[in-house]
């Protein structure tokens, strides 16, 4: 009786862990990498080229919804992440996943001004 209940209760946690939902995946996006010069953001504030800002496309920007957020971003070849701060709205950025950032940010993952562009995976964070 003991062993039936034993192999019941395995089956049991068995069958609970395999029906547990799978922890919610991380939420990044893909695009390109560019920098720009600093200054007076969409968003309404004051920025220099040494300070870890971003501007996103349009779509992303939503309108400044965006504005103030930080977003952490991989450098796809070099593997380094940093965060920054949402300031400004790049009209010019070609695909959903873009980021144009400061110079300061665009050198701490890696880039260079003579390349100009490297890809990029990002998201939301806190």
């Amino acid at each position: 009786m003991y062993a039936f209940k034993l192999a019941s209760f395995a089956a049991l946690f068995s069958a609970m862990a395999a029906a547990a939902p799978a922890p919610a995946a991380e939420k990044r996006t893909t695009g390109t990498a560019t920098y720009f010069a600093a200054g007076l953001g969409a968003c309404g504030w004051e920025s220099s080229g040494s300070d870890w800002i971003v501007a996103l496309t349009p779509s992303m920007y939503d309108n400044g919804s965006n504005c103030g957020k930080t977003v952490k971003v991989t450098n796809q070849n070099t593997g380094t992440t940093h965060k920054a701060t949402v300031v400004d709205e790049c009209p010019s950025c070609e695909s959903t996943g873009s980021l144009d950032m400061s110079e300061g940010f665009f050198k701490a993952l890696g880039g260079t001004t003579e390349e100009g562009v490297f890809p990029i995976s990002w998201e939301f964070s806190s």
